[in-house]
């Protein structure tokens, strides 16, 4: 293990890798009980009866829960309240849970759970996003008219006149496909009553203080009634959001009604039945180019498939929408996005929330687009991406903060010698089995929530008569390593040894309503809180020892677990200005608040600035097609991103990998499947993600322009590693084989000895 204050270190290792952490399952209390979920067959279906007789008069059943024994409200949602903690009047999906078991032990609570039956009328069921808008399709939710769940829109410029402008157009149509978050720890719930009345919630949740709202929501009760407490989690990448939620409401209100600790542990095959997905998409993409190479004009129609439920379906597709053009500076713009109800499984949140899905599309698209005009793809990009000053699809000038697309691009090109190896691709001729090609994708990301919601984040420094530090920030570990950046923020701000910082896990009782712990937003909101927060007690201490120090407070240096005059010859250990506040009736106990620097939007028009500053990332890969099995053999990736400032290199590196592993999965691999509304796959023995052997060696390029709307320098990091990287295969399989991919997963099959001139699609 790394010493506090070393190269890579986290707070959090040692417990970890020697099994000590406590995960919500390892937790024990008397008394405990078990819940288990009941599902039904129908995918679509009017409930006339929950029949629970027989399950409540099982071995070892304390009660069975159904939507009729909720207190407060049965629905929930973070933008449409259609979400239900129980199916009551219809089965919308094949995940819908109808009822809740609650016995003795988890064995009989599932045993029970079997003994459940719903009477139901089957409806018809719509499964096809496109069906799902026809006029006369069935309504997933009558109440709200159509199956539309929501649009966005761009509308910049003239795009009749860009294509008339233009000396060609490339159209294409692409669909990417439902994806399992795949996280270790299945979702898991448990609560338990105080004496005081308040439930207690831990819980596998991503988001403590939306959790706190669903389960106050469910039982009726004020949000200080209930306390959610910040608990280690086993992997998330977005996808413990509204399930998780909904898993602890459940749990909470059998706790509640039954004065009793509650747990409920889901199955992996509960989970991928139940839990939110990756959205798919279908786009239908046209872009103008003129003869020197610039875009004239982008044309796009994003249809999403939202599933059952709303989710945050708006939210993922104005990303979508708000990035449909790529890092790119297109003058004439039009963009429809659609996010759909259907009876398929609900999808939501997954690192890169939209992203994904349009960059497949766009790199694609700008490297069709060059190899009409007979350039590479990455002249093209330079003579169309985003450079400092230029104007973005939506109207924002990016003036603000170093633009660094071209940094990271030339940063790739010069690790991988990538246009080099582009003259060596195979492009479906070669003397062997395998076929040779490398392939590139860029990218810029908005961080944190921009005009999707306000944004601000606080933190509590609490030091202690003996000088030791309490630190608690109002955003969640989800397993990336929030907690030791924060710490080392706090430490390199106050000049001291991060040793001396104590991370105190926080409730949501104990630190203000902070948000989600979302969009890439832990270390620059949580970053700039903790940092605003340490210059305060900075400019508190300074005031109680400049008298000593015989200087002016804002002279007064920080360093080495001290306080010092500017020029070094009076010092005041940290230790001693504690004990001096203390004793002057000073309490070293502060709260920081960032609040995100402002952001527009126009939804009839999509203008605005849509995020105060943006990651820009640039990503290639090496591999080889097999001709006479398809099989895809990736032999090395590298990655570059601005990241702002690298606050934790080592843990920085484990974002870039840890991203690039995902995205191989989405590119090649990963695809929940589904017949009839049900999965079909849902099990990791069928659900196939990445292997070791499957992944290529990978680099990881770390750039840093400190940020200065960011108060730590950091900006963000979980999700742009992962979203361009399936582009970037895409165009390494068409450079190997000649032939493009359109829809993912990438699947090939034996490829001829002579690839026909047709086939090779630009």
């Amino acid at each position: 293990m790394k010493a506090a204050g070393e190269k890579g270190w986290r707070n959090d290792a040692h417990a970890k890798v020697t099994g000590r952490t406590k995960y919500t399952d390892d937790l024990k209390f008397a008394r405990l009980l078990h819940a288990a979920p009941v599902y039904c067959d129908f995918v679509h279906a009017r409930i006339l009866r929950v029949v629970t007789e027989e399950a409540a008069r099982a071995p070892g059943v304390v009660r069975v829960l159904t939507a009729k024994d909720v207190p407060g409200s049965n629905r929930f949602g973070q933008i449409i309240r259609d979400y239900r903690i129980f199916a009551d009047d219809k089965v919308r999906y094949n995940g819908d849970v109808v009822a809740m078991v609650v016995a003795e032990t988890r064995d009989l609570a599932i045993r029970a759970s079997a003994l459940v039956r719903v009477e139901a009328e089957v409806l018809p069921a719509v499964l096809d996003p496109e069906e799902a808008l026809l006029p006369g399709a069935p309504l997933v939710h009558e109440s709200h008219g159509s199956n539309l769940v929501n649009t966005h829109r761009i509308r910049r410029g003239n795009v009749d006149e860009g294509f008339r402008r233009a000396d060609f157009v490339v159209e294409e149509h692409f669909r990417t496909q439902s994806v399992e978050h795949a996280y270790m720890e299945p979702e898991v719930a448990v609560c338990a009553p105080r004496a005081d009345g308040v439930i207690e919630v831990f819980g596998s949740m991503q988001h403590p203080f939306s959790t706190r709202r669903f389960v106050a929501a469910c039982l009726g009760v004020p949000l200080s009634e209930v306390e959610v407490v910040g608990t280690p989690m086993g992997g998330g990448f977005g996808g413990k959001d509204d399930t998780a939620a909904i898993v602890c409401a459940r749990a909470a209100l059998a706790a509640k009604l039954l004065g009793q600790p509650v747990k409920l542990m889901y199955r992996r095959d509960w989970s991928i039945r139940e839990s939110y997905k990756r959205h798919p998409y279908r786009v239908a993409y046209k872009m103008g180019v003129g003869s020197d190479g610039r875009i004239t004009a982008v044309q796009c129609r994003i249809v999403a498939d939202g599933g059952a439920y709303c989710s945050v379906t708006p939210w993922v597709t104005w990303r979508s929408t708000v990035q449909c053009c790529g890092p790119y500076v297109v003058e004439n713009v039009h963009c429809d996005t659609l996010g759909v109800y259907t009876n398929n499984v609900v999808a939501g949140a997954m690192r890169g929330f939209g992203s994904p899905q349009m960059n497949f599309v766009v790199e694609q698209v700008v490297e069709m687009a060059a190899a009409r005009l007979g350039i590479t793809g990455v002249e093209f990009r330079r003579r169309n991406m985003v450079r400092q000053g230029s104007v973005t699809i939506t109207g924002q000038t990016l003036d603000s903060h170093k633009v660094a697309m071209g940094e990271v691009l030339d940063a790739v090109l010069a690790e991988t010698g990538y246009e080099e190896k582009l003259a060596r691709c195979s492009h479906g001729r070669a003397d062997g089995d395998e076929l040779y090609g490398v392939g590139l994708a860029m990218s810029y990301r908005g961080v944190s929530l921009g005009a999707e919601g306000v944004d601000f984040c606080a933190a509590v420094i609490n030091v202690q008569p003996d000088g030791s530090i309490l630190l608690e920030v109002g955003i969640h570990e989800n397993g990336q390593g929030a907690e030791s950046a924060m710490s080392i923020l706090a430490a390199e701000e106050l000049g001291v040894d991060v040793g001396r910082i104590r991370y105190r896990r926080a409730s949501t009782s104990t630190v203000p309503d902070s948000g989600t712990t979302v969009a890439s937003r832990g270390t620059i909101m949580g970053g700039g809180a903790v940092t605003l927060a340490a210059r305060e007690l900075k400019r508190r201490m300074a005031e109680a020892v400049c008298g000593r120090l015989q200087c002016l407070a804002g002279a007064v240096r920080f360093e080495g677990g001290a306080l010092l005059d500017p020029a070094g010859h009076r010092r005041v250990s940290f230790d001693e200005a504690i004990a001096l506040m203390f004793a002057t009736q000073h309490f070293p106990h502060v709260v920081g608040v960032f609040r995100a620097p402002k952001t527009t939007w126009d939804e009839h028009t999509g203008h605005g600035d849509a995020y105060f500053t943006w990651v820009y990332g640039c990503q290639a890969v090496e591999l080889t097609v097999n001709k006479k099995t398809g099989r895809v053999r990736l032999l090395g990736a590298a990655a570059a991103h601005d990241v702002g400032r690298a606050v934790n290199p080592e843990m920085v590196r484990g974002q870039f990998f840890g991203g690039m592993a995902m995205a191989t999965g989405y590119a090649l691999h990963e695809e929940v499947r589904s017949k009839d509304g049900r999965i079909t796959n849902p099990n990791l023995n069928t659900y196939r993600i990445p292997r070791s052997t499957d992944l290529p060696e990978m680099r990881a390029i770390i750039v840093e322009n400190r940020d200065p709307h960011s108060p730590c320098g950091a900006k963000a990091l979980g999700e742009p590693t992962n979203e361009i990287l399936a582009p970037a295969i895409a165009n390494a399989v068409f450079n190997a084989t000649g032939r493009r991919q359109f829809s993912l997963p990438i699947k090939l099959s034996a490829l001829p000895d002579e690839i026909a001139e047709e086939d090779c699609r630009l």
